[in-house]
């Protein structure tokens, strides 16, 4: 086994783990705070300081990965989301708003900064002539930490009945610390440190493509927030009839599915992986919130129309993050490349923030076909951003 291949065993473990903890931990404080009796956007609002230190440590994150070396940056993310189980471990007079509003914040830049160094450390496992493989290692890292994701909501929900809030988190906090301990050993000492050493100010991108995908990439994610976070649980919650059981596992299934998909991106994309096939895929996933929203408006069945609607829009939805995931890693400088993929995944956080806003005051304001409105809006405007990207491209190896 080569080192390379090492090193992305051990990134990918790291992501794995990390992923379990992050998608369990989501549902335990959704079940949990529902069962103490706050509201579905109450329990939202718990998230927003989640996404608004992604959005802050993406930026920030990569200056330090090109300082630092990435090792030491997914370690210290590893480390910091056991803080942030450790501090939802105290007795449940301390669970307060603002106390788990503040692990939430901690356990996003634990993501943010785990999630930044794994995407940029296969960047430099990877040869850059060999741009298929790339596709290839991304796409697998990227929907299976999703699939990963979704089965920690199942984890969570297991694990909330099993051992209560306080025993889970205590168990995912011991299970995550092992991990670490090994991760410490394991992973290469200086991968993804700067030869030169960079200026804060290098934090923003200079480069037109990364400029043009990251901005794209902010619409792309504000577009499937706006009705996923929010507006589509307490819809299927309010109109469907469904319990909470049948709702986190309805979306559970599908954020599984959804990470399956973006493994299988590369086959089902082939050489259209370049500016091509971003703007076509975000052209064709446009039309869906729109088709789903005049279905409803025309009366047809709510359940058919959505459930229906949302494994199409999944599905697409995967091959255009998948098809992103690649573009920023292909376009990323070798040197200092957690400076590009840093600012990438800053605009990734700032459209997740934008949407899980926009999703509980849209929905609460105006409805479901409100928010499929603007989501469709937002993904076409990400596809007339995507038409700005560089026609050139590494070239890529045959498969």
């Amino acid at each position: 086994m080569t080192t390379s291949i090492r090193q992305y065993l051990v990134i990918t473990g790291n992501y794995w783990a990390f992923t379990l903890t992050d998608g369990a931990l989501r549902m335990l404080v959704v079940l949990h705070f529902h069962q103490l009796g706050y509201s579905p956007l109450e329990i939202a609002l718990l998230f927003i300081f989640y996404e608004f230190f992604g959005v802050v440590t993406n930026l920030v994150g990569g200056y330090l990965g090109a300082r630092m070396g990435l090792n030491r940056t997914m370690n210290i993310g590893l480390f910091l989301q056991i803080v942030a189980l450790g501090m939802l471990a105290v007795p449940a007079a301390m669970l307060t708003v603002p106390w788990v509003m503040a692990a939430q914040a901690l356990s996003g830049i634990a993501k943010d900064l785990n999630k930044m160094s794994a995407k940029s450390g296969i960047k430099l496992l990877v040869p850059d002539e060999q741009q298929g493989t790339l596709y290839k290692w991304v796409a697998i890292l990227t929907g299976s930490k999703n699939t990963l994701k979704g089965v920690g909501f199942f984890l969570g929900g297991v694990l909330l009945m099993a051992a209560g809030f306080k025993g889970a988190v205590i168990i995912m906090a011991v299970a995550l610390g092992l991990v670490w301990l090994a991760s410490l050993f394991l992973l290469g000492q200086d991968l993804g440190k700067s030869k030169a050493k960079p200026k804060f100010s290098d934090i923003l991108s200079k480069s037109r493509a990364i400029n043009v995908l990251s901005a794209a990439r902010m619409f792309l994610f504000g577009a499937r927030d706006i009705w996923f976070v929010v507006a589509l649980p307490v819809y299927m919650a309010t109109v469907f009839g469904w319990d909470h059981w049948q709702v986190g596992g309805f979306m559970a299934s599908w954020i599984i599915g959804y990470g399956f998909v973006q493994t299988i991106a590369p086959r089902i994309t082939g050489h259209s992986s370049g500016k091509s096939g971003a703007v076509l895929w975000a052209a064709v996933l446009a039309l869906i919130p729109a088709g789903i929203a005049g279905a409803l408006v025309a009366g047809w069945s709510a359940q058919v129309v959505v459930v229906g609607g949302l494994l199409v829009f999944g599905v697409t939805f995967a091959i255009n993050s998948s098809l992103h995931s690649y573009l920023i890693v292909s376009y990323a400088r070798g040197d200092g490349v957690s400076l590009d993929v840093g600012f990438y995944y800053m605009s990734n956080a700032a459209g997740r923030l934008l949407g899980t806003i926009l999703s509980g005051w849209v929905y609460q304001a105006y409805g479901l076909e409100a928010c499929l409105w603007i989501s469709s809006a937002l993904v076409a405007t990400a596809a007339l951003l995507s038409v700005m990207l560089p026609e050139e491209r590494p070239v890529m190896e045959s498969h």
